[in-house]
């Protein structure tokens, strides 16, 4: 008897026969809250999921007993109760490394629109108001040969480093739990504390996850250490930031402009400020929104759970304590 999926992400026909081949698929197509009747009344017999952007409780778990493995298409984990899969022997996989580099140029698109003022000249054209030559009242700022100082220096982090180093002759700074040697050594990055960072910086991004340390982890008085010229960028979560604290950041002119593609609350509520701002460039979470990079996530997520079904360790396994080699 083959084992059962439920896949409510955005699976290709081809993954979705892949998956077809060795187990019973059942597809929920744009599921949007777990509570779902069908969904529910499927978790049942369930053995693995696949998707992305669903909250799991462990109220949900209690209604899935034969549940195997989750596969999340997807790098952040934080909509997920580790311990709890763990504790009851779930197997957690997500796709990390395949949307590294496309993140990574989101990242850089943010940090150069956001100096150049791209999104907001360009409308400035579409409007019409582009009579005369620009004067400073329109000036950008430079990118190339600033500094650059890394909130989080994982995967994405470096890959945000690399392009300012090698690309536009950054110095780069990172605050991290560890140090980089290897990072140090290639892009002559300099360890900073937090706090230090934030006062040295011209450009700031960043991509640490979330987690219980990190929420809020910028808030009135991290905004406060900046320079008034500093560029904030975010791609990493939108609870990271304390949202108000930016806006008002914003407001009062303690930083100069912000870049951000995530937001505490998705989609952004009309009621926000910051699209509406000059000096914000605001993106609806696009990170890893590519064709070739989606399909990539999609593919490593199919990889994961058709491993973990039968019985062999996924690629990318995020609660190593749960798996019971056979």
């Amino acid at each position: 008897m083959k084992k059962r999926v439920l896949a409510y992400g955005r699976l290709s026909e081809d993954q979705l026969a892949q998956l077809a081949r060795e187990f019973e698929v059942q597809t929920f197509s744009d599921l949007t809250s777990a509570d779902d009747p069908a969904f529910r009344a499927a978790l049942p017999g369930a053995h693995g999921l696949i998707g992305s952007s669903l909250a799991i409780t462990p109220e949900l778990l209690d209604s899935a007993p034969d549940l195997e493995v989750i596969a999340s298409i997807s790098v952040g984990v934080d909509n997920y109760p580790i311990d709890e899969l763990t504790r009851r022997g779930i197997l957690l996989c997500n796709t990390p490394d395949v949307l590294t580099e496309t993140t990574a140029d989101t990242g850089f698109a943010l940090i150069m629109a956001t100096a150049r003022r791209v999104v907001e000249l360009a409308e400035w054209v579409k409007r019409g108001d582009w009579q005369a030559s620009i004067g400073p009242e329109h000036f950008g700022s430079d990118v190339h040969g600033k500094t650059l100082g890394m909130v989080g220096f994982g995967r994405i982090g470096a890959a945000v480093a690399r392009r300012g180093a090698l690309g536009f002759g950054m110095k780069v700074l990172y605050s991290n739990a560890s140090p980089k040697p290897a990072l140090e050594a290639e892009l002559g990055a300099e360890r900073r504390e937090l706090a230090e960072l934030l006062a040295e910086a011209d450009i700031v991004c960043v991509t640490v996850p979330l987690t219980d340390e990190t929420e809020h982890l910028i808030g009135e008085h991290e905004f406060a250490l900046m320079k008034s010229t500093a560029i904030f960028v975010n791609i990493s979560r939108g609870k990271v930031v304390h949202e108000a604290a930016l806006i008002e950041a914003l407001e009062m002119g303690r930083i100069r402009a912000a870049g951000l593609d995530v937001f505490e609350q998705e989609p952004l509520s009309p009621e926000s400020p910051l699209p509406h701002m000059r000096h914000v460039v605001a993106l609806p979470h696009i990170g890893s929104a590519t064709f070739e990079t989606r399909t990539a996530m999609a593919q490593r997520a199919v990889d994961n759970i058709s491993l973990a079904l039968k019985g062999q360790r996924p690629i990318s396994l995020v609660n190593d304590a749960a798996w019971r080699p056979s």
